[in-house]
C-alpha cells in the first residue's frame, strides 16, 4: 500500500494577501521617504553647522532640564522620529525641558575640527547656552553612543553645573569591539590605515560611513525580511521607513576627527588607559562625582556591553546605576523607549517644581 501524506496542514496561499503584501513593499521602496515632523522646538543656538534645539516640556514639572547629545556618526532626528516614539516627545510629556544639539554635517572647510573641538568648542558651550536660555543653575546631561563619549570626557574636565549624567550605549573600552578580529590587528598594527583615507579625503563621506555602519551589522537582512513578513501590519511599516530613511540619512565626518577617534580610541584604547589628551590636558574619568546612570541594551549590534560597563569602575560618583534594557542599539531610540528607561531616575534626581 502507498502511503499519501496528507495535505490538510498545507497553509492556502492567499492571492488578496499576497497582493497586497507586494503593493506595500513596492511603495516603500518607489515613493518618497516619510517626512519627519519635529517635536515643538526653535533654535537657541548655531555655529557652523551645528544648531541647538530647545523641545519645551507640555507641562513643566522640573526646574532641571535635560541636554541630550547624539552620536557624531549620525544624525540626531532618530530620537525624535515620530510622534509615538519620539524620545525627546516622551521627556517632555513628562514634564522636562528638553535641549537637543545636532551637530550638523561637515563640509570640506571643516576638515580640521578634531574632537577637543566637538568638545569645547561646540558641547561646553552648547551647554552654557541652555543653562543661560533656562536661567537654571544646574542641567541633566545625556549622551548616546559617540555622544555619550564625548559627554563623560567633557563632564570629566569642566566646571559647568552637571547635576546628573546619563551614558546610554557608550563605548568606553575600546578593547572589545564589534569588528572582525581581522579588522582589529590590522587597526592595532598599523595595516589598516585610516589616516591615509581621511587625509585623501579631508571630509570622510557620508557614503563611506553608511557602508561600514552595515559591515559592522555584517550586511544583517533582518529588517529587510522582517518587512516582507509584517507588511500587512502598516504602524510596523511606517516605523520601519522612518528607521531605513534614518539609516541611509549618513553625515559626513571631519578628517581630523576621524583620525583622531580611530588612532585614540579604536588603536591604542587611550581613554580607558587613562593616556588621552583633550586640550592638551590628560582625560582622567574618575573626576566624574556626579549622579551617573550607565545604560547598555542586550541586543545591541554595534556597542558591546564589554564596552560599556567598565565606565561604572572609572568614575568617582557615589550615586551610580547600570541598566540593561532589552533592545538593540538603534530600537533603544527609534522606539522611544530610551526614554522611559531613563525617566524614573531622573525624576528622583531633578529639582521639582513646587
Amino acid at each position: 500500500m502507498i502511503a499519501v501524506k496528507s495535505l490538510v496542514n498545507i497553509p492556502i496561499l492567499n492571492l488578496e494577501t499576497e497582493q497586497q503584501r507586494w503593493n506595500t513593499i513596492y511603495k516603500v521602496f518607489s515613493e518618497p521617504k516619510p517626512e519627519i515632523e519635529s517635536t515643538p522646538r526653535k533654535a537657541v543656538w548655531k555655529k557652523n553647522k551645528s544648531v541647538l534645539w530647545y523641545h519645551p516640556a507640555q507641562i513643566k514639572k522640573y526646574h532641571t532640564p535635560l541636554f541630550m547629545v547624539y552620536s557624531l556618526l549620525n544624525k540626531a532626528y532618530i530620537l525624535d522620529i515620530s510622534e509615538e516614539g519620539s524620545v525627546i516627545g516622551n521627556l517632555t510629556k513628562k514634564g522636562y525641558d528638553v535641549y537637543l544639539l545636532d551637530w550638523g554635517s561637515p563640509g570640506l572647510e571643516d576638515k580640521d575640527l578634531t574632537l577637543d573641538n566637538y568638545i569645547f568648542d561646540y558641547l561646553e558651550v552648547a551647554i552654557k547656552r541652555a543653562l543661560r536660555h533656562s536661567g537654571v543653575k544646574e542641567i541633566s546631561l545625556a549622551g548616546y553612543c559617540i555622544g555619550g563619549t564625548l559627554s563623560a570626557i567633557l563632564t570629566s574636565m569642566t566646571d559647568l553645573p552637571i547635576k546628573n549624567l546619563v551614558l546610554a550605549a557608550v563605548p568606553i573600552d575600546y578593547s572589545d569591539v564589534i569588528v572582525p578580529n581581522k579588522w582589529v590587528k590590522a587597526i592595532q598594527d598599523g595595516t589598516l590605515n585610516f589616516d591615509r583615507l581621511a587625509d585623501a579625503y579631508e571630509v570622510i563621506p557620508s557614503e563611506f560611513l553608511y557602508a561600514v555602519f552595515m559591515a559592522l551589522q555584517g550586511y544583517n537582512i533582518g529588517p529587510t525580511i522582517n518587512l516582507v513578513t509584517r507588511a500587512h501590519d502598516i504602524r510596523y511599516v511606517e516605523k520601519w521607513r522612518r528607521m531605513d530613511k534614518w539609516m541611509k540619512d549618513a553625515v559626513t565626518f571631519s578628517g581630523a576627527a576621524f583620525k583622531q577617534m580611530f588612532n585614540e580610541l579604536y588603536k591604542n584604547n587611550k581613554l580607558v588607559k587613562g593616556e588621552m589628551k583633550i586640550g592638551g590636558h590628560k582625560v582622567d574619568l574618575s573626576a566624574i562625582t556626579c549622579s551617573t546612570l550607565v545604560i547598555s541594551s542586550k541586543r545591541d549590534e554595534l556597542v558591546l556591553e564589554s564596552q560599556t560597563l567598565p565606565v561604572m569602575d572609572l568614575i568617582s560618583s557615589d550615586d551610580k546605576t547600570y541598566q540593561q534594557v532589552e533592545a538593540g542599539h538603534v530600537s533603544l531610540c527609534l522606539t522611544g523607549q530610551f526614554a522611559f528607561a531613563i525617566e524614573p531616575w531622573l525624576a528622583e534626581r531633578s529639582t521639582k517644581i513646587k
